[in-house]
């Protein structure tokens, strides 16, 4: 098994299907760490790291909504979240909770895998910026000369957007604090202007800023910018 492939850590109660999840996807080549509860979830996640996380809801002590809620005050690991329960109320409530996706039980096998990569290419942070310029959607932006363009098109940036956009742009697919963009920015220089500025940006980048797709917001974080 290559140290390279991604670690899952899957929390089920049930035995049987934590040992049947274990072996079949360390069969599609993942490395797999299991826990029987939340309290052993929270030993693992102590002593290793983990791509993401398959966690049942329903579980002795603490729920795997509670445990997702928890994880989401200082982590941003992916959680998908198994259960027995397929109404739309509680696909809600697991999203709300912050979990990446939901899949009721029972399940086939094959789809947990598919949506195991789907998290994992959403997730995974793309490559360094290539020759100091970024590029998402129609756009480029060059950090060097903090200059943005829509094709052959000059984008006007204000300078606190420019600033803002090369902060996020040093790390592509990485969630940035509003403190951290506040302190980086001279321009800028209070958490609360973030929001400000950040609305401002997206409507030179997004086609929809009410939906956006490059300049996301990271609950509880901050934002990331997403590139192609």
């Amino acid at each position: 098994m290559s140290l390279d492939a991604p670690h899952i850590l899957v929390v089920d109660d049930d035995t049987r299907l934590r040992e049947l999840l274990h072996k079949y996807l360390t069969e599609q080549g993942f490395r797999i760490t299991a826990a029987r509860d939340a309290v052993d979830a929270g030993a693992k996640l102590a002593a290793f790291s983990f791509d993401l996380i398959v966690l049942d809801i329903m579980m002795p002590g603490e729920s795997g909504l509670e445990m997702t809620q928890r994880l989401r005050e200082n982590s941003q690991v992916p959680v998908l979240l198994l259960t027995a329960m397929g109404e739309i109320e509680d696909r809600i409530a697991g999203l709300e909770s912050g979990a990446d996706d939901y899949l009721s039980k029972p399940f086939e096998p094959r789809e947990l895998v598919l949506r195991i990569n789907a998290i994992l290419r959403r997730t995974q942070a793309p490559t360094e910026p290539v020759d100091g310029k970024i590029h998402f959607g129609r756009f480029c932006f060059d950090l060097a000369r903090e200059e943005l363009r829509r094709g052959d098109e000059f984008v006007r940036l204000t300078a606190a957007e420019a600033s803002l956009l090369k902060i996020l742009a040093r790390q592509p697919g990485v969630p940035v604090s509003r403190e951290t963009l506040a302190a980086e920015s001279p321009m800028i220089g209070n958490p609360r202007a973030i929001d400000v500025q950040v609305t401002r940006l997206r409507r030179k980048i997004e086609e929809n800023p009410r939906f956006p797709r490059y300049l996301q917001a990271v609950r509880g974080v901050g934002y990331i910018l997403m590139p192609d």
